[in-house]
Order: C-alpha cells, then structure tokens, then sequence
C-alpha cells in the first residue's frame, strides 16, 4: 500500500540532513538503516549504503529510482538454487 498523498513520501530526517549537508561534487557514501525512506530527486547522483540486515550495500542513484525506497535496492535474502535432477547432475 502506498502512503497517503495528504502526508507525502517518507524521508529519514537524519538521512535527509546528511544528504543535504553534502556539496554536489562530494562523493561521500552516505551509511543509513532507513529501509523505509523513499528516493527524493536530492538524493539522484549520490552513493547510499543501505543496510540489508548483515552489511550496507553501496547504491547510486539514478533518477529511475525516485520515487522507490531503499531497500528495494538492497536484497535481504540470498538466492542459492532450486533443487532438482538437474541440480544433482551438476554435482
């Protein structure tokens, strides 16, 4: 579901602060655990390291991703492989 129009996009404010606070030439990474935040135009050009639950995984930005949150971007979980005749071959 999304969020309701009256009350707009969630942004972290500490994340927001930290995003701001950077120079357009600065290529700092910026380090969040905000999952929830959603991608503001800002944001476009920067290196985000979001939190997947074990490590930060560096995003950049692009301007496709305004409008999505963060931790569409950073996998939670990992992906081995269906079992099967075909995986038991292999082996």
């Amino acid at each position: 579901m999304s969020r309701s129009l009256k009350k707009g996009p969630f942004i972290d404010p500490k994340l927001s602060t930290k995003v701001g606070a950077l120079s357009k030439e600065d290529r700092t990474v910026i380090k969040t655990w905000a999952r929830a935040s959603v991608v503001s135009p800002e944001m476009v050009g920067r290196t985000i390291a979001v939190h997947n639950g074990k490590v930060h995984v560096p995003v950049f930005i692009s301007e496709n991703m305004v409008g999505h949150k963060l931790g569409e971007f950073a996998p939670t979980r990992k992906f081995r492989s269906h079992g099967g005749k075909l995986a038991k071959e292999k082996k």
